[in-house]
């Protein structure tokens, strides 16, 4: 990735900054129902996208720590972990193909668990300063389109009113900050801002010029 991405890059960490003063306030005001601890990994084997944003700054700097054996390694348990949820996406198509409800199928994808391949063998994860912002709010009450999610650890009770985080104004950040980024690389592909890209899929991504979509001058 050869693009000069800082300044979209420092936009987005300011994002980050307001995600983790929202769940350090949380946390601190209900101590006893965030359970989030070192080496609680339940939220490593969400299933979750990442907008175009969050894409590149993760490979970004999984590139800047990685390099060599590790990085190989790592790549290759993406690159299978890339094929489990390709294989997942098809399967819940083709059921939606044929009829079945789209939420419930949705919901199901939901219950999954596949393990994230940034989760190291001592359940801690290794790009943990860089983790995409659905990883740093998992452990409090958020709603996503209405509906109100909570980790399945948490000692919030389902039905009691809990400061909310709406994820639906964090995803239009995402999708605004990935929006300027297509304007300003001059990228052909001008809805490429609109793209959702699981962790697995970024990891081994070449986000060159040419899968950018950028023109080139003249």
């Amino acid at each position: 990735m050869t693009l000069n991405l800082k300044e979209h890059f420092v936009k987005y960490e300011a994002l980050v900054q307001i995600v983790d003063a929202v769940f350090d306030r949380v946390k601190k005001e209900f101590p006893k129902e965030v359970f989030c601890r070192e080496k609680c990994s339940d939220c490593c084997y969400a299933i979750f996208d990442l907008t175009l944003i969050e894409a590149l700054y993760l490979k970004d700097r999984f590139l800047k720590k990685f390099m060599g054996k590790d990085k190989n390694d790592l790549i290759e348990i993406a690159g299978k972990t890339d094929r489990v949820l390709t294989k997942m996406k098809r399967h819940a198509y083709k059921e939606v193909k044929n009829g079945a409800d789209e939420l419930e199928i949705v919901g199901k994808m939901s219950q999954e668990r596949v393990r994230c391949p940034l989760l190291g063998e001592d359940n801690l994860c290794v790009i943990y300063e860089y983790r995409p912002i659905t990883c740093r709010l998992y452990g409090i009450p958020t709603s996503t389109a209405g509906v109100s999610h909570i980790c399945g650890r948490t000692n919030f009770k389902q039905g009691e009113p809990y400061p909310t985080l709406n994820m639906d104004k964090i995803y239009t950040q995402l999708q605004l900050l990935s929006a300027q980024l297509v304007k300003d690389i001059n990228s052909e592909k001008i809805k490429m801002h609109e793209m959702l890209i699981p962790v697995s899929m970024a990891m081994v991504t070449d986000f060159n010029e040419e899968y950018l979509g950028v023109r080139k001058d003249g």
